[in-house]
């Protein structure tokens, strides 16, 4: 995995996003409650308060609880709930130490079907099934895993010249675009519970 990303739209950020398995695996678990840009940001920004220019599975996973809060905490802080997804993330570092031996990239290597990829990363502690699609749908469309069935298994998020989610942004355009339509699904959704 080595390509350029412009998820947190900042050159370093973004370096990190496309070579760490682990980063992107972070970003995404970060991307909720928070812009985007802020979420794919913060493994950089772990990264650099870790003293380091990556991410360590196993590092994070035997991280003392309180200081990875409290890391997480500083000014400004990685997400607008550190504290809870300081646990999270030490979570999933914990569970690809054990299932994966710390490699983020075993998850989606060598897996043949689209099928038993989303099986795999909804396993991941805070992915549900929408996480899940869109990490798929990123991993397919900007990452080159494409296992067989990919774009299936990653539903509305997999299809072809979408702008949909975290997937389809490759520069401001698409980025204003997935914007826009995240717009119109929240006025969609208003109006339905409005009724």
């Amino acid at each position: 995995m080595d390509v350029t990303l412009h998820l947190a739209q900042e050159p370093e950020a973004d370096e990190l996003l496309g070579r760490s398995p682990l980063a992107a695996l972070v970003g995404m678990l970060l991307d909720q409650q928070v812009p985007m840009e802020w979420a794919f940001a913060g493994p950089h920004t772990i990264a650099r308060r870790l003293g380091s220019d990556d991410l360590d599975a196993h590092e994070i996973a035997s991280y003392d609880p309180e200081a990875f809060a409290a890391l997480l905490s500083d000014k400004p802080a990685v997400h607008r709930y550190p504290g809870s997804m300081a646990k999270r993330i030490q979570q999933l570092c914990q569970y690809l130490v054990e299932h994966y031996d710390g490699d983020a990239a075993q998850v989606w290597e060598g897996v043949e079907t689209g099928g038993e990829l989303l099986r795999r990363l909804k396993e991941l502690p805070g992915f549900g099934t929408q996480k899940a699609q869109i990490f798929l749908a990123l991993l397919g469309k900007q990452l080159g895993e494409r296992p067989k069935g990919w774009r299936e298994a990653a539903g509305a998020y997999g299809e072809a010249k979408s702008f949909r989610s975290v997937a389809d942004i490759t520069g401001p355009e698409s980025l204003a675009k997935v914007r826009a339509h995240k717009q119109e699904m929240k006025a969609a959704a208003r109006a339905e519970k409005a009724k």
